[in-house]
């Protein structure tokens, strides 16, 4: 009798039957905690060991933490590196995938992908080209831009076409043009009609003439590539043996269809989902793609999982009972099943009911509870605060940071709006002018400045006596009788708003930036000691990262020119992208929407202002609505809002595994008491205690005084090794709190190098791949030019001294360009993996890398590093690096490599080689994780002042003056 496989081991009768199952549709219907991402990693990790190859298996989310979920929990099911081939990835994403690789064959050779900003800047700056009426008004001729664009997409993600649009149109003209006069109501909906259809034929010409593509056409688009090039689809059909696809209820149409047509004709398709947890899909049709699955493959395998693994049974009981209020629009009704789930943690589970009078005092009283919980093995990360929005929780920020109580507060938006950045933003507003009032205020009240609140309205008054600037008055100070911290205060303003000023025509905004946050002193308010410190720490980075952006996507760097973008940004009602984890640190109590905590569970869940028209929302319908004639997705039958707000209740109340607590005010500072929510009814609560509210709750100051605790890193660089050697305290401040450093021309050139053969390379491959599909003459290298051409658009201008600098660099860039191509030309290149990332397990840790460039040859693998310097002996270090990569090559793209290879630039391609040992690359991955230890004792405690004096000159880091 075989072995049963440890793959299996834990599982449950239901989960095995998935896990196990052969080919063919499968269809898993997953209520909340019952282990879905358990049994899709599984699968895979079952599959490949069944002699699926990795790279025969494609699996699909509908977010990137989802996507990024499953990369973790395969990398404890599968061997080192045995992974690395399989697909995992969004929709988007795999869609972007395809269509650099092969977009070439329908037109699409290069593309840039537009974010909101991007498509609400192209249709802005294109107004005259769209004939708007009545969605562009005089007084405010951008305000349905947002609005136009919400609805291209939804028309996209419907596979309603242009012509398909304005054929429709055109119909409902011809059904209305017997009306009495053209001002009656079907007239002037017609009229609206035809005009946003001929706007949405304008916006994707647009698109197209600046070779841009939104989100939905990266769907789209690869659609379109299926269905008119059959060889292309033909060979990714025989390369993806097997489609997974997770949350699956949250796909739209266009998705559905992209993997119906990919799977086909083998049908190797399994989708997971459960329609009581859709909080993202159109018009609530939370059903409709899994009714469609069971209608498209009627001999599918059905499988629902009921068994929860993180909620106490009363939880999930009376979660079972509020969501039935959903029927019929539920597949328990459609599909004639129980979704009852059955509790397995042997926990009951604790709801309780918080009433209280005023917002004030629903803040006190969560915090209360938390603090009463906290007891034991209790950490604040075992705390979380759902909202409804992001507004119902500013309360409760204002009361955290009063009380110093750890806290994290996610959210997608709002990186403008953050204190620090408001700061860097008002310094660079004076710095493109002087004299604007308003950022001067600001800027006058940094701390680094020392210039007292008095002063400043000194300041104030004289400005006003002499009819001037805040600046001019600053130019006066020493009129007046101002302390002497003050005076100093405004003389550095003054001086630094001289030299910045300076910088600022001189350089880049991204070099301004890094200059401002160091000579401002911004860093000595990104510390360790506080939670507060590390939000301002990573503020700051996501901000330069903002900066960054904006550069690779303008020809010009200037602070003006960068103030501009920023400006239309603000316009387009963009508050800047922010990026969180909730599994890292520091321990802090969790605050975030309902949205953001799908797929998270918390020992304890608090769900904040469940009254009236807060929870559930008032109804905000689309400004802009697709015909219900054109939805081919299943609608819900009954109330669409309602059922979408009820969902996302049951999505906040299954994230609790011990307790939940749900609280509402009367008063939350408008004119009328604030009714329970219908959901508290629902849930036969309100009527028990809504008319005895508690009122105030007594709070005892707390007594925190405790550095904020910080987590592991769940993965390294050999730039984090080669940091933390140098100097432990350079890391922390690098890659710990990711304070803005200064690079260097040489970096820039690099940079520049590797892009531009990158990109050449890519290109190359592309022809390479064309002809092997379509039998197409034998391909060529793309001519000089276009590398020239490719070099100019790789180039980095940031970090050089000065024009001379700059100007030998780019002359020293184009010789290497013309030997770069000479190589090809004598030997054409076989470029395997250009710029592959990698990921290695290394113990408890992981290793993370890339390689510039790895040739497949008759035996083997060839890695190639690019060095832009003189030729050198390579040293121990240099060694290290190829060992590194050999490694990679071996275990996480399971490759044979026969050679490493530097190639160094500067004087002629001189090519040094290197194979290493089983013994060396031991060697090397012990060096490596003596190092990994010696990082993750200094974060346990904080102190990254252990560094061998003798090995080490504190002297030379770079931020040895924050200490």
């Amino acid at each position: 009798m075989p072995q049963q496989s440890k793959l299996l081991e834990g599982l449950n009768s239901e989960q095995e039957q998935a896990v196990t199952h052969g080919d063919g549709p499968l269809l898993i219907v997953a209520g909340a905690g019952t282990g879905k991402t358990t049994v899709i990693t599984r699968r895979i990790a079952y599959l490949i060991e069944k002699g699926v190859k990795p790279d025969q298996i494609l699996a699909l989310a509908f977010g990137e933490k989802a996507a990024g979920e499953m990369e973790e929990r395969l990398d404890l099911l599968l061997p080192t590196g045995g992974y690395y081939n399989l697909q995992i990835s969004t929709f988007h994403a795999f869609g972007e995938h395809i269509l650099r690789e092969y977009g070439i064959e329908i037109g699409l050779p290069d593309f840039k992908v537009l974010d909101g900003v991007g498509q609400w800047l192209l249709v802005r700056n294109n107004l005259d080209k769209f004939d708007l009426d009545y969605y562009r008004p005089l007084g405010n001729p951008t305000k349905f831009i947002k609005a136009m664009i919400s609805h291209f997409a939804r028309l996209k993600d419907e596979l309603i076409t242009p012509q398909e649009y304005l054929d429709y149109a055109e119909k409902q003209r011809v059904n209305t043009s017997g009306g009495e006069t053209a001002a009656d109501d079907a007239g002037q909906e017609t009229a609206r009609l035809l005009e946003i259809t001929g706007a949405y034929h304008v916006y994707n010409k647009l698109l197209l003439d600046n070779s841009a593509l939104d989100f939905a056409d990266l769907v789209n688009y690869t659609l379109e590539l299926f269905r008119k090039r059959p060889k292309v689809l033909e060979k990714l059909r025989s390369k993806y043996q097997y489609i997974l696809v997770d949350e699956f209820q949250d796909t739209n149409l266009a998705q559905y269809e992209l993997v119906k047509l990919l799977s086909a004709p083998k049908n190797n398709i399994t989708v997971v989902g459960d329609d009581d947890q859709s909080i993202y899909k159109f018009r609530g049709a939370s059903i409709s793609n899994i009714l469609h699955f069971q209608k498209d493959y009627p001999q599918a395998k059905f499988i629902s999982l009921t068994d929860n693994y993180r909620s106490g049974q009363k939880i999930l009981d009376m979660a079972y009972d509020f969501i039935q209020a959903n029927n019929p629009d539920r597949l328990e009704v459609k599909l004639k099943l129980s979704k009852k789930l059955k509790g397995q943690t042997g926990q009951k589970g604790e709801i309780r009911y918080l009433p209280v009078v005023t917002y004030l005092d629903e803040v006190d009283a969560v915090i209360k509870k938390i603090m009463d919980l906290k007891t034991g093995e209790t950490t604040f990360n075992d705390f979380a605060i759902l909202a409804r929005s992001h507004a119902a929780l500013e309360p409760f920020l204002n009361r955290f940071e009063a009380l110093d109580l750890p806290y994290i507060y996610f959210a997608n938006k709002g990186l403008y709006n953050k204190s620090i950045i408001l700061d860097i933003v008002s310094y660079f507003r004076l710095l493109d002018n002087y004299h604007e009032t308003t950022p001067m205020f600001r800027v006058l009240r940094f701390p680094m400045l020392g210039i007292s609140s008095a002063a400043i309205i000194e300041l104030a008054a004289l400005a006003r006596r002499k009819a001037t600037s805040l600046y001019g008055a600053i130019k006066q100070a020493s009129s007046l009788e101002l302390d002497e911290q003050s005076l100093s205060g405004c003389r550095a303003l003054l001086n630094s708003l001289e030299k910045h000023s300076e910088t600022a025509r001189r350089r880049s905004v991204e070099q301004l930036f890094v200059e401002i946050v160091s000579d401002l002193h911004f860093a000595r308010l990104v510390n360790l000691d506080s939670h507060q410190g590390l939000q301002a720490a990573r503020y700051l980075e996501q901000f330069r990262r903002r900066i960054q952006d904006f550069q690779n996507e303008s020809p010009d760097h200037s602070l003006r020119a960068f103030m501009a973008t920023l400006s239309l940004e603000l316009e387009a009602g963009e508050e800047g992208d922010l990026e969180f984890d909730p599994e890292t640190g520091p321990e802090a109590i969790k605050l975030m929407t309902v949205h953001a905590a799908k797929g998270l569970e918390f020992k304890y869940v608090f769900v904040i202002g469940l009254v009236d028209k807060r929870f559930p929302s008032v109804e905000r319908r689309e400004q802009v609505e697709i015909p219900v004639a054109l939805i081919r997705e299943i609608l819900p039958e009954g109330n669409v809002h309602v059922e979408e707000e009820r969902r996302l209740f049951y999505v906040a109340m299954t994230r609790a595994k011990q307790g939940l607590f749900l609280t509402s005010a009367v008063d939350y500072g408008g004119k009328r008491a604030k009714k329970p929510s219908q959901f508290l009814v629902e849930l036969k609560l309100a009527e028990e205690t809504a008319k005895k509210p508690t009122g105030k709750v007594e709070l005892k100051p707390l007594a925190m005084g405790k550095k904020p605790s910080l987590p592991l890193p769940k993965s390294f660089s050999y730039s984090q090794i080669s940091s933390f050697r140098k100097c432990p305290l350079e890391y922390k401040y690098q890659y710990i709190l990711k304070l803005p450093l200064a690079g260097n021309a040489q970096f820039s050139f690099g940079n520049t190098i590797h892009r531009a053969y990158e990109k050449y390379l890519k290109l190359y491959r592309q022809t390479l791949t064309s002809a092997d599909l379509f039998g197409r003459a034998e391909p060529k290298l793309p001519d000089l030019d276009t590398l020239q051409k490719l070099y100019q658009e790789s180039w980095v201008d940031d970090w050089y001294a000065d024009s001379g600098q700059k100007d030998e660099y780019k002359k020293r860039g184009l010789k290497m360009i013309r030997e770069f191509y000479d190589e090809c030309q004598t030997a054409l290149p076989e470029p395997k993996y250009l710029e592959q990332p990698f990921r290695l397990k290394l113990g408890r840790y992981y290793f993370t890398g890339k390689l510039d460039r790895a040739d497949s040859v008759s035996d083997g693998l060839v890695i190639i590093d690019y060095k832009t310097g003189a030729t050198r002996p390579i040293d121990r270090v240099d060694k290290q690096q190829l060992l590194i990569y050999q490694w990679a090559a071996s275990e996480a793209l399971g490759e044979k490599p026969v050679n490493l290879q530097f190639w160094f630039l500067k004087d002629g391609i001189n090519k040094v080689s290197f194979l290493g040992t089983e013994k060396q690359i031991a060697e090397t991955q012990d060096d490596i994780l003596t190092t990994i230890d010696k990082i993750a004792e200094c974060v346990i405690t904080g102190d990254f002042h252990t560094v061998d004096r003798q090995t080490h000159d504190a002297s030379q880091c770079e931020y040895r003056d924050l200490e």
